[in-house]
């Protein structure tokens, strides 16, 4: 009777025999699909004594296109519904709160913080509820709940209500832990690089459609007045039209999700771990199909090896991009003599348009072929090193426009665009770091926990650096420490500690062909010698 053990060069085995012979000696029919060993438990025999896979490892599953679709548009309504209230948000808080001009920021600043601070908190209760019940139901439910709050956000007469409908709207932005998981768990070691690409990208597509409907839908009655100056609603509500459409948009991805995103949790429980780390499991279907165990704690989460320092990379990175997001308006728009460019609004949305265009560039083009041949520790390290070069280019372009002469305005235009295109490839550490918290996760069933920690982690940063940061740019500037580039010389230190934590990245975030190889060789020659 043949055996495994055949195939192996020197063995007893003929190798003219047709593979399906030993399919059927020796493979079972529903037998287990396993990343580690798929290869050795459903072995040929060829001439040279390979064994070949009869059927393919899951790494080597396609990426399922419309569900990452699916997945990515749904990704779009948290920033949309976060981002519109931007353009409008100061006058309405002074219009229902009939403030003084002098107190609007501060309220302003807490409607807006208080998002990501109510999102912060209910986190991780979204993470857990996802491994335990599913992950299509926590994604539509939030998704549910973050329309019907952002639609009334604009109805609002009162700045209590503006504060409650606000925090309602974060306490149901779950929708972002879940697509995480659920983008992870659609996705192999081979194809996960790609798809976190599109799901960065769609992020950076709500950043910027947010604001542009906020602002342009705000107050129509004033702003179209042939089309909305005879409706009495849009006049005591100028902000109801705003929201609403933010609302109905939120509306189609929960359509979209109930008809067309598939479950991942049991999939995933009853193929094993395919998707993080490389811990076998038994792929028994019998065992799928029993409830599993309640998910860890988020404390035993924590110890669990290289987690830790993961989540650590992964908050360190948000708050580069967080405090380079919150300085870069106000940067662009200071003078040269106080430490900015001294741009135009025209040219301020060009800058930024560049920014993002460059990005989408590096995150679709650039990134994919980058992780697969360095993996996700080499993209990381790199953007480590790159990310103070990167803030120290800010002050450098400020002197050359200091100077005020005709040779060093020229010499800006040309280097200024080129430099921020190099640079924006930082903006691969926040695609690389959500596949190394992938691959860190010890189970399929603790991902949506440890996602969910993770962006607990960002929205607690996201509520309280943007007024970090643009205070210590305006002490900076107003007293003209360090010549007005306090911040940038912050963040550059900020910066150089990010580039020193990303050499004690665990081996297990290596998200490349070669460990991944190396791992399931060893447990193929491991069965073959048993």
């Amino acid at each position: 009777m043949a055996s495994s053990s055949s195939s192996v060069p020197g063995g007893n085995g003929d190798p003219d025999r047709s593979s399906s012979e030993i399919a059927g000696e020796a493979t079972p029919l529903l037998g287990t699909i396993d990343d580690t060993k798929s290869a050795s438990t459903s072995a040929a025999d060829t001439e040279e004594g390979e064994s070949r896979p009869i059927l393919a490892r899951p790494n080597d599953k396609p990426l399922p296109r419309v569900q990452i679709f699916c997945l990515c548009y749904a990704r779009l309504i948290e920033p949309v519904a976060f981002f519109s209230i931007f353009p409008y948000i100061n006058r309405m808080v002074q219009e229902n709160g009939n403030l003084d001009e002098a107190d609007v920021g501060f309220y302003g600043g807490l409607i807006e913080s208080l998002f990501s601070l109510t999102q912060m908190l209910v986190m991780l209760f979204w993470g857990r509820a996802a491994d335990r019940w599913g992950r299509k139901p926590v994604l539509v439910s939030s998704l549910v709940g973050v329309a019907a709050s952002t639609s009334l956000f604009g109805l609002a007469r009162a700045l209590w209500q503006m504060i409650l409908l606000r925090c309602l709207a974060g306490v149901f932005a779950g929708t972002v832990v879940t697509i995480r998981t659920m983008v992870a768990e659609h996705s192999t070691p081979a194809t996960q690089a790609r798809a976190f690409s599109w799901f960065a990208f769609a992020g950076n597509v709500g950043i910027f459609l947010g604001p542009l409907i906020g602002g342009a839908l705000a107050d129509p009655a004033t702003q179209y007045p042939t089309l909305f100056g005879d409706v009495r609603f849009f006049k005591e509500f100028p902000y109801a039209l705003s929201s609403m459409v933010v609302g109905c948009i939120g509306l189609t991805a929960v359509v979209t999700s109930t008809l067309f995103i598939e479950e991942t949790l049991y999939k995933v429980r009853s193929r094993g771990n395919t998707n993080t780390n490389p811990a076998l499991s038994t792929g028994n279907d019998e065992e799928a199909s029993v409830p599993s165990r309640s998910p860890p704690s988020a404390l035993d989460l924590l110890k669990a090896p290289g987690v830790g320092i993961v989540l650590f990379n992964y908050g360190h990175a948000m708050l580069l991009g967080f405090a380079y997001t919150a300085v870069v308006p106000v940067f662009l728009f200071t003078t040269p003599a106080l430490g900015g460019f001294g741009f135009t609004p025209l040219q301020i949305s060009l800058f930024m348009g560049l920014t993002g265009l460059a990005q989408a560039t590096w995150l679709l083009l650039l990134f994919p072929p980058l992780q697969h041949r360095y993996g996700t520790n080499g993209v990381l390290r790199a953007c480590g090193f790159a990310w103070p070069v990167f803030l120290g280019v800010m002050p450098f372009l400020n002197l050359m426009l200091y100077q005020g002469t005709h040779t060093a305005e020229t010499a800006f235009w040309v280097l200024a665009p080129v430099l921020l295109v190099i640079g924006s490839g930082v903006s691969m550490s926040f695609t690389a770091v959500q596949l190394a918290l992938n691959d860190v996760s010890p189970s399929p069933e603790t991902l949506g926990t440890l996602n969910a920690l993770a962006l607990a982690v960002a929205s607690g940063l996201r509520s309280f650096s943007p007024a970090l940061f643009t205070s210590l740019f305006a002490i900076g500037v107003g007293s003209q420490i360090l010549w007005g580039y306090l911040v940038w010389a912050v963040m550059a230190v900020l910066a150089i500690g990010f580039t020193f934590s990303t050499r004690y990245l665990p081996k297990a975030s290596e998200n490349d062909g070669g460990v991944r190889a190396e791992l399931a060789q060893e447990e193929d020659e491991h069965e073959n010698n048993n």
